[in-house]
């Protein structure tokens, strides 16, 4: 008796289960642009993960790949566009992106865009900003860009930002119970390595003349500045501080999450040497912990 053989091995499992949400796209593209049209260069420097969506149920279910666009096409894309079109924010190119595969054919119905955009510095040669020597810059500029080509959500960020204050800052009156040992103080070393994302409205986003870029500093600004202005009693606290500051100077903004890693500094005992090392001695020696540390994490959004 012969055995009928199925063409398509996946038939079996037809009727029984189906694909759920699925994308697929081409991830660490590695892209730096140098614009030398003038004398004083202008640099970018981007990685890209691209992720598209769709109706790609054919090739995952019948191996039919008509409708797949290849990841290395994607790769090519960025490359070919970046020339023309990498000419303002990483929001923006994110958009162009999306437009360019969305038309790629009927089966791809939008996608997302991650963008980190690794900032440089001009370097300063006798106190001038020079036309095309850099050092990278403290902290990247983050932008998340999905949509179906007519239509976006864009969330933006800064992400591995380094900031420390050395006094104004305690922790004082906090919970205790038995396995709590940690003294209270009110005058201690505050240091982090921020992650910062705010999403925009939709408002903002079909505006073609919404700013990107003029946000993200002044967003980079305000963290800086809210950060430093004033006596923190922890790390929550400066959190809903910057937070509100950001979203009360920028109506373009719905909501901003902060992260804020607590990278300890703590006296270091050389009181058994005979010299004096406490928060009142005007030197001070401290040891920077990596770990373990506290995360602060929380939205701030409009009432």
């Amino acid at each position: 008796m012969t055995q009928t053989v199925s063409s398509n091995p996946n038939d079996e499992f037809k009727g029984r289960f189906r694909l759920a949400q699925n994308n697929y796209g081409k991830s660490d593209i590695r892209l730096v642009r140098v614009d030398r049209t003038q004398p004083r260069h202008v640099l970018k420097d981007v990685r890209v993960d691209v992720a598209l969506e769709g109706d790609f149920t054919a090739a995952h279910v019948d191996g039919d790949n008509a409708g797949l666009l290849a990841t290395d096409t994607m790769r090519n894309t960025v490359y070919a566009l970046a020339q023309s079109q990498l000419t303002d924010s990483v929001e923006q190119f994110g958009m162009t992106l999306i437009r360019h595969f969305r038309q790629a054919g009927p089966s791809i119905r939008g996608g997302t865009v991650q963008l980190t955009e690794h900032l440089w510095d001009r370097m300063l040669v006798h106190g001038v900003q020079h036309d095309h020597a850099f050092t990278r810059a403290s902290g990247q500029h983050t932008a998340t860009v999905s949509g179906d080509g007519e239509t976006f959500s864009v969330t933006s960020g800064i992400n591995e930002l380094t900031i420390l204050k050395t006094t104004r800052s305690g922790w004082e009156g906090f919970l205790r119970e038995q396995y709590t040992t940690l003294p209270e103080t009110d005058d201690r070393i505050l240091a982090t390595v921020v992650d910062v994302n705010w999403e925009y409205t939709p408002t903002a986003v079909q505006d073609e003349a919404t700013d990107y870029d003029a946000i993200f500093a002044g967003v980079l600004d305000q963290l800086q500045t809210s950060f430093a202005d004033h006596y923190s009693p922890s790390m929550q606290y400066s959190l809903y501080r910057i937070g509100s500051a950001v979203l009360e100077r920028f109506s373009q903004i719905s909501r901003i999450h902060l992260s804020f890693p607590n990278r300890h500094h703590i006296l270091y005992n050389l009181e058994r040497f005979g010299m004096e090392n406490s928060k009142t001695s005007d030197v001070q020696v401290l040891h920077a912990d990596a770990e373990p540390y506290g995360l602060i994490e929380g939205w701030v959004e409009r009432a």
